[in-house]
């Protein structure tokens, strides 16, 4: 009997398809890491194109909200309004300049208008007075968190900033309805409903919420005290304190014309 010394085929076939399936998880495992890696870098893309939009988004937003500034972040300036922090209404080359500085919350502000707001108002449609009006908002710490002051003023601001004439009657009628020192004051919606009896277009009205000209105001406000007014009413007749009776009918009224030469 012969003996065999060749190697048995069946043990090499076994290794070469022991390979071809190393060889074939190889590439697919391959594969795989390459999918993964582009899965990856796509959503990575996609992920940072969200955060560049949404980073787009709330930069537009921001501006679209901010409507009431200008691009230099100053304060939005109402018409006729002037340098110095103040509506003014009638005539610019009137004989006679009386400056009224006023808070909506001052109960003496309050006498004071009771006292001179009809006079006033005749003389500056008379052409006699230019009458500016500084809308200050410094008591709003007196109005039980409302910012009354603050809110009263700019709605003041909003009308005067289209209507002059129906401003002065706003201003006459906040003064007429006058809310407490201390308490909350007139709501938005009675502040509202005093606008539109004195005139003011529905449009106008409705922009109150927006506090616009609130900026504004607590920019005047810190100039008149800059300027030297210590409290309210504070009048000025021609750029001279008035230091006479303000509370007293006819006693401004005096003052005004010896000032104009009447």
């Amino acid at each position: 009997m012969s003996k065999n010394t060749t190697t048995p085929s069946a043990p090499r076939g076994q290794a070469r398809e022991a390979l071809r399936r190393r060889q074939q998880q190889q590439a697919a495992a391959q594969k795989r890491l390459r999918t993964i890696v582009r899965t990856a870098w796509i959503a990575g893309i996609t992920v940072i194109a969200l955060i560049v939009g949404v980073m787009v988004w709330a930069v537009a937003g921001a501006r679209s909200s901010s409507t009431a500034l200008p691009a230099s972040g100053e304060p939005a300036v109402p018409a006729f309004a002037t340098p110095a922090g103040a509506i003014q209404f009638g005539k610019t080359d009137a004989k006679t300049t009386v400056s009224v500085y006023a808070d909506y919350m001052c109960p003496f502000c309050g006498r004071f208008e009771r006292a001179n707001g009809e006079s006033l108002q005749r003389l500056v449609a008379a052409g006699t007075v230019r009458l500016e009006i500084h809308p200050m908002a410094f008591l709003d710490s007196q109005s039980a968190g409302s910012k009354y002051s603050t809110r009263a003023a700019n709605a003041f601001v909003t009308i005067a900033n289209t209507d002059p004439a129906a401003a002065l009657r706003f201003n006459q009628l906040l003064f007429a309805n006058q809310p407490t020192e201390g308490t909350s004051g007139l709501t938005d919606q009675q502040l509202a409903a005093l606008a539109g009896q004195a005139g003011a277009a529905q449009e106008v009205v409705a922009s109150f919420g927006r506090q616009a000209y609130a900026p504004w105001v607590a920019q005047l406000t810190q100039k008149a005290f800059d300027a030297g007014v210590t409290g309210t009413p504070t009048v000025k007749i021609n750029g001279q304190v008035f230091t006479g009776d303000l509370y007293t009918p006819g006693a401004l009224d005096a003052a005004i014309r010896q000032a104009s030469g009447a």
